[in-house]
């Protein structure tokens, strides 16, 4: 059976791309100079918090995510990033390819909030490969990408931080049921304000100064850790 290994050699933002999107740069090799006719993939991306440092306003970003710090042993899980397909075309030993990864920039999606949180540094990804290949230099034969193979990627947040910036840039977005946008929208209206900011302004004056809660207190009542879910097979 063909012995396939994957490097990820980059990535970068696609500033043409009609919303958030990560392209990622893999270099595939297949044993003994085995001739590919195609290859059919499933790739799984987890983030690894566990594999860097944070500083202390990181951390303070993160507890609604991992609790406080003393947590961490227990509760900086992987995180599940994105699970996209690719089909790679033909060829021989070693190919290089783009995989191309549409992104969210939501508040509510756990991934979305970890690269929020980080101020500089890298990512610690784990990208996790399965799916089919069609090889055979006389012939042609079907065979599966084995489930172990892997490929550790260390992104750069500032990559993260420029494709954001170029679709909302100095801006984040907030996804709100429909019942709660037609409510802010009847306050917009009766306080005749000019704007979604100015309508949020309005209702944290109202609300008063924040609480002064540590850490600790905001990831008591806060969401529970995430995890990932199971890898799943072909």
């Amino acid at each position: 059976m063909t012995e396939f290994a994957f490097t990820c050699t980059g990535v970068r933002a696609d500033q043409y791309a009609a919303g958030p999107t990560l392209v990622f740069r893999l270099r595939i090799t297949a044993s003994e100079n085995t001739r590919v006719h195609a290859l059919a993939l499933r790739c799984q991306i987890r983030i690894e918090p566990a594999r860097r440092g944070y500083e202390p306003a990181e951390a303070d970003r993160l507890a609604d995510l991992f609790g406080e710090r003393s947590r961490w042993g227990s509760t900086l899980q992987p995180v599940q990033f994105a699970q996209v397909s690719l089909m790679v075309p033909g060829f021989t030993a070693e190919t290089e390819t783009d995989l191309v990864v549409p992104c969210t920039y939501d508040t509510d999606v756990a991934a979305g909030r970890y690269f929020s949180a980080l101020s500089g540094g890298e990512v610690p990804l784990l990208m996790l490969f399965s799916g089919t290949a069609f090889t055979g230099a006389g012939g042609f034969r079907v065979e599966p990408v084995p489930w172990d193979r892997e490929a550790a990627f260390r992104m750069p947040v500032e990559v993260w931080q420029e494709m954001i910036e170029q679709h909302f840039p100095g801006c984040g977005w907030i996804r709100l049921p429909r019942d709660t946008m037609d409510a802010l929208l009847a306050f917009r209206s009766r306080r005749a304000l000019p704007s979604w900011e100015a309508t949020l302004r309005a209702l944290l004056d109202a609300a008063g100064p924040p609480d002064p809660q540590p850490p600790s207190a905001r990831a008591l009542f806060g969401a529970p850790p995430p995890r990932v879910t199971e890898r799943t097979g072909p």
